[in-house]
């Protein structure tokens, strides 16, 4: 991957660490077979995560050994050493190198440490400059730094690595060049979505002894803080001196000053403001928009000859996915996404075994949920969507003409033709598609123009996040920690309910009043205003999540056991949303969190969910819990549907903003219980390997 950020040498990260030691040199052939590391397995994760170091040990047998067929060397590294770590089935000096540097940074004693060698005292081999790492120690630093690295180690602790690994080695030639492709892609495209975030030249402030403020810096996208203990701190930041955020799509003079995205919104650069392509720059006649294309002409430019590049190399094989290739190539260059859009909606599981969306698409990741944000999304298809597709595809518009009669007059059914999710595993994300928290778990795109307003996009649902075992046997013991022994009955650790769930949610993107409905002109966006929009979007889709399933229960689609096992995994859903907090550092509400919160508010004001401040949890050692009156659910989850489908229907801002308030606010929702259980468990930052 090209680097983003300033190269960070091996020498460079242990100058960071006092203390660390010096190895002379090894060679492959005394290396043994397999090594028991100083460090248990998710010690080794996280410090190496700490110390920007691409490595992540897979698996552990229970014996406390590490073989090189279970290191996994990961993407997406911006400044990291590059190895490589492992060759010809042995670990390397650069990998025992990084061990040391994470057994020094655990604070436990080095056990690979051999004899200095001959000649190595005077600094030839760089140990004089280690040794001079030891001789400035941490108080060499003010307390206003020192106290800014440890929140920055605090951050990072709350996210878990957590591995998306894909072996490539039963592919064809053809598929494993087409993946080294997009990968450049990949970097490319993390290089535009870093402009975008402003990232480029604060890359350059990041102390050169600090691999932790670094890996915040491209695992945030941002310098600041995100995580829930650390998110809401101002001084938590990968710069020393915590700048204020200036995103790359507006002036850095237009930011900052109050509710400035109000601002931008009125005014001469109203429209320019509103246009999701576009970013604002100042001209002698004010703020005026440029095309993306013109505001990052060379990479654009470099981001479409490697698609056309890809596109080429295909020959006569994946005429759709070639298809969207070079449409895409195209769209970099003319900022028109229409023509890429159409050819992305005519691939899909029938005709290409990959799934592929490069461009601009959400808008979360912004200050004002304006603009587009860059990503590159590289999958390949699950055969095992065929199942749920051949029972929902004859329902498509049967989903929309229910929802119109569940809204009423308000709202009036559409002929809706868009695809049915598809199952895809995750091979890379780029961009706004790699989070720093947590994953994306299924996909409605696109969210303009007419292949979105005539229901022709394309959904998917990703099957291979969250299915590890670390991370079932997280989310069990969080749902324990807060739900009654009663209430945890239908709770499954089978992803086939969370799966439903999803592929409702992101199939009702299409459905009912989505982004495109207009009320007396005018889009969700310019009735409710950016955040607000976005989050009543994502209410209505999970909203519909409960409601549709209850009717697929209804209608013989699914049982009842497996209906209630949906709604528990739903409200645990909600539970680890609400942990995050409602509001990000700027106070902008997170539509994930709201949503959440709305919904369970809602909920309990039903009878559906209740707290009981006296009752045992599931685990045996958490005093307060919530039940579940599962009778009580079908039919609020009809009246949620209903209340949240008519106010988009009818642009009813003031009801939106009445039920944000009267739910958010709630005391009931035990807000601070929720957090303190769940963040136990630190949350999933996903890392990408691949096996060629």
């Amino acid at each position: 991957m090209a680097a983003i950020g300033r190269p960070t040498t091996v020498i460079a990260l242990t100058l960071a660490l006092a203390g660390a030691c010096a190895h002379g040199q090894r060679g492959t052939s005394s290396i043994e077979e397999s090594i028991a590391p100083n460090v248990d397995r998710a010690q080794f994760n996280r410090v190496a995560a700490r110390l920007n170091l691409p490595l992540f040990w897979m698996s552990d047998t229970g014996d406390g050994r590490l073989a090189p067929a279970e290191l996994a060397i990961l993407s997406f590294y911006p400044g990291a050493p590059e190895g490589p770590f492992v060759a010809e089935g042995a670990f390397t000096e650069a990998f025992y190198d990084a061990l040391s540097l994470i057994e020094t940074a655990a604070g436990v004693e080095q056990s690979y440490a051999p004899a200095q060698e001959e000649g190595s005292a005077d600094g030839a081999d760089g140990t004089a400059e280690v040794s001079k790492a030891k001789a400035t120690p941490q108080r060499a630093l003010s307390k206003a730094e020192r106290e800014r690295r440890e929140l920055v180690r605090e951050e990072l602790d709350q996210g878990r690595p957590t591995l998306i690994r894909t072996d490539l080695s039963r592919l064809s030639d053809s598929d494993r060049d087409f993946v080294a492709r997009m990968m450049e892609v990949a970097a490319l495209i993390d290089q535009l979505y870093a402009a975008q975030n402003g990232l480029t030249d604060l890359a350059k402030q990041v102390p050169a002894d600090d691999p932790a403020s670094l890996r915040l810096l491209w695992r945030n996208w941002r310098a600041g803080c995100v995580a829930p203990a650390t998110g809401a701190n101002p001084r938590c930041s990968a710069i020393p001196g915590a700048p204020l955020r200036a995103v790359g799509l507006y002036p850095p003079d237009a930011q900052g000053k109050g509710d400035f995205c109000a601002t931008l919104g009125k005014g001469k650069a109203a429209k320019a403001f509103n246009e999701p392509f576009t970013a604002l720059r100042k001209s002698t006649s004010g703020l005026t928009g440029v095309s993306y294309s013109k505001a990052w002409p060379e990479l654009m430019e470099a981001i479409s000859k490697a698609l056309e590049g890809a596109a080429e190399a295909w020959g006569e094989e994946e005429p759709a996915l070639v298809a969207y290739l070079r449409a895409a190539s195209d769209s970099f260059i003319s900022n028109d996404w229409k023509p890429a859009d159409e050819a992305w909606a005519a691939m899909n599981s029938d005709n290409s075994r990959w799934y592929l969306r490069v461009g601009p698409d959400e808008t979360y990741w912004e200050p004002c949920s304006q603009k587009a944000g860059f990503h590159m999304a590289l999958a390949l298809i699950d055969d095992g969507s065929l199942t749920w597709k051949e029972k929902l595809l004859p329902l498509r518009q049967e989903m929309e003409r229910d929802t119109a009669e569940l809204i009423g007059p308000a709202y009036v059914e559409r002929e809706v033709r868009f695809s049915l999710p598809d199952f895809i595993a995750v091979v890379a994300n780029a961009g706004d598609s790699r989070h720093p928290l947590g994953g994306t778990l299924g996909q409605s795109l696109p969210n303009w123009g007419p292949v979105a307003s005539e229901g022709r996009g394309r959904t998917v649902a990703m099957t291979n996040l969250g299915t590890d075992g670390d991370s079932l046997a997280i989310r069990r013991e969080q749902a324990a920690s807060m739900l009654t022994a009663e209430a945890l009955e239908f709770y499954t650790d089978d992803q086939q309910p969370s799966l439903l769930s999803t592929i409702i949610h992101e199939a009702f993107h299409n459905l009912g009043p989505s982004h495109e409905h207009k009320v007396k002109g005018k889009t969700d966006r310019e009735v409710f205003g950016g955040p607000v929009a976005s989050m009543l979007e994502e209410l209505k889709a999970q909203s519909a999540a409960l409601w549709y399933a209850g009717q697929l229960e209804q209608k013989g689609v699914i049982d009842r056991a497996f209906l209630d096992s949906l709604y528990v995994n739903a409200i645990t859903w909600a539970f680890g949303h609400i942990s995050q907090g409602i509001y990000d550092e700027t106070g902008k509400p997170k539509a994930y969190s709201l949503l959440s919160a709305v919904q369970l508010g809602y909920l309990m004001k039903a009878g559906a969910v209740s707290w009981d401040g006296e009752a045992m949890a599931a685990n045996g050692t958490d005093r307060g819990a919530f039940s579940i009156d599962y009778e009580k659910l079908p039919e609020a989850a009809t009246a949620l549907m209903k209340q949240v489908a008519t106010i988009k229907a009818t642009g009813d801002r003031k009801a939106a903003e009445a039920m944000i308030k009267e739910y958010v606010a709630s005391t009931a929702l035990q807000q601070k219980e929720i957090a303190k259980r769940y963040l136990r468990f630190p949350k999933s930052t996903y890392v990408y390997s691949l096996s060629w």
